[in-house]
């Protein structure tokens, strides 16, 4: 889904529900991509949500499976 695709969810408030999963998501290192498509959302409604409730996003380049060195 491309961030000019409209969603399903589009213009519509988010629920505590959906809040609680973006959490669970940041918080697995997901990327924002990812996380649109599981939400519904588009990637800037996913980063909006997220900085109003002070939610971190992990860097894009940063690789969920930590330093494989």
């Amino acid at each position: 889904m491309s961030e000019s695709t409209t969603s399903s969810y589009s213009g519509q408030e988010w629920t505590d529900d959906q809040v609680r999963q973006l959490r669970e998501l940041a918080a697995g290192n997901t990327p924002v991509g990812v996380m649109s498509l599981k939400l519904g959302r588009t990637e800037d409604a996913i980063r909006s949500r997220a900085q109003s409730e002070g939610i971190a996003l992990s860097p894009p380049n940063r690789s969920p499976y930590g330093d494989m060195r």
